[in-house]
């Protein structure tokens, strides 16, 4: 019996520990990991440089609190503006208080200024911000917000590829264009480049500003530092996490110093947020993904990847219906119902994760080997195959 409360449909298997992009469960099979904690484990599972980082750091200090400075948050801060459009970071635990974070960073900038009145997001209707109670409202989805009412109010939506809906919904109190760069769980939907040029015209035009969600798409998944670089525009505020820790919580708020302005002491605050250890894992993460090549080395892998998942769609083209994504943020969309699917892959030990439009979500490590992206297509050619029987 699990005393653990049922709020997550678990799959019966556990595991005993993982290295690199497998996984060994208690019962001792090998799995081929391309979930990674849901785009979480950037350099896989135990990198051993992580490892050497928490250990040399857990032995030093792990907490203080933010009423002191704390070296190691300075630094991940530098490095991050220094490599980014951004001037300043606030730091997070995860990435549902990073957007929350954003959002409240944006009201206060427009309140700051004497424009208090400008305080409405507008989001993508069936997008996902996090799970807080003011995300799930942002993210317009009525699964997620379903027996938590009241309706946190100031959050307005368009449908996806809807312009014309977009710049209707822009009114007055329109604060933010609040959007995920990559849509993660809404089925791997990426926003084309001009269409990104196009959202930072009509920001600047109507003098609000754009947040651009990278929590599941930035860190180096996209094979750019960020996924939103390839169209080389500057967004106003960019909240991250999952990727930045490697695996251990840290989320955080990147934003211009004209948004920052509103931030003075005591408008916000976390507790754990920032604190050396996990400051000093984020730094070991970016030691990694800085380092000569290695987002060349994505992009490089992951054009095969694409290349070869098409191939497979192109031999089963009543299966697989589309290939979406970019980077390692990867999405196959079934036209039949994708939890078969996805049972029959783990039952050949290629771990996967679903997404909405009935979109499997294929979200191998950014250190994964092209021997490892040869058995996962080897393993979903084979589910084809029996599949289409």
């Amino acid at each position: 019996m699990s005393f653990l409360v049922k709020n997550y449909n678990r799959r019966k298997i556990s595991f005993k520990y993982g290295k690199g992009s497998f996984l060994y469960s208690v019962n001792g099979k090998k799995y081929l990991d391309f979930v990674q904690g849901i785009a979480v484990n950037s350099l896989g599972h135990s990198n051993p440089y992580l490892v050497k980082a928490i250990n040399k750091q857990s032995k030093k200090l792990w907490h203080v609190s933010n009423a002191f400075i704390i070296s190691e948050a300075e630094k991940l801060a530098k490095r991050l503006t220094q490599k980014t459009f951004a001037d300043y970071v606030l730091f997070q635990n995860s990435g549902a208080e990073a957007t929350e974070a954003a959002i409240k960073i944006a009201r206060r900038y427009f309140y700051s200024i004497g424009q208090e009145k400008k305080n409405r997001i507008l989001c993508i209707k069936n997008s996902f911000h996090g799970r807080t109670l003011a995300t799930i409202f942002a993210s317009g989805s009525r699964k997620m917000t379903e027996g938590f009412g009241p309706k946190v109010d100031g959050f307005d939506h368009f449908e996806f590829g809807d312009h014309k809906g977009l710049k209707k919904a822009i009114n007055s109190k329109t604060a933010a264009i609040m959007i995920e760069t990559v849509l993660g769980e809404g089925g791997i939907k990426v926003i084309p480049d001009w269409c990104l040029k196009e959202l930072r015209k009509i920001c600047n035009k109507k003098k609000i500003l754009l947040i651009l969600d990278e929590v599941q798409c930035g860190i180096g998944r996209s094979g750019k530092f960020f996924a939103f670089e390839n169209s080389k525009i500057k967004p106003d505020i960019v909240p991250i996490a999952k990727g930045i820790g490697g695996g251990f919580p840290i989320g955080a708020v990147l934003m211009t110093k004209k948004v920052a302005s509103g931030m003075v002491p005591g408008s916000h605050g976390s507790t754990f947020g920032g604190n050396p250890l996990a400051m000093s894992v984020g730094n070991a993460v970016l030691d990694q993904i800085f380092k000569k090549n290695f987002l060349k080395n994505i992009k490089k892998i992951s054009l095969y990847f694409h290349n070869e998942l098409n191939k497979i769609k192109n031999d089963y083209p009543n299966i697989i219906k589309d290939v979406r994504g970019v980077g390692l943020l990867i999405g196959l969309q079934l036209f039949h119902d994708q939890t078969k699917f996805i049972k029959n892959l783990e039952n050949n030990q290629l771990l996967t994760i679903r997404a909405a439009e009935n979109v499997i979500r294929v979200l191998p490590p950014l250190t994964v080997k092209k021997k490892e992206i040869d058995l996962a297509i080897k393993i979903i050619r084979k589910v084809c195959k029996e599949y289409k029987k």
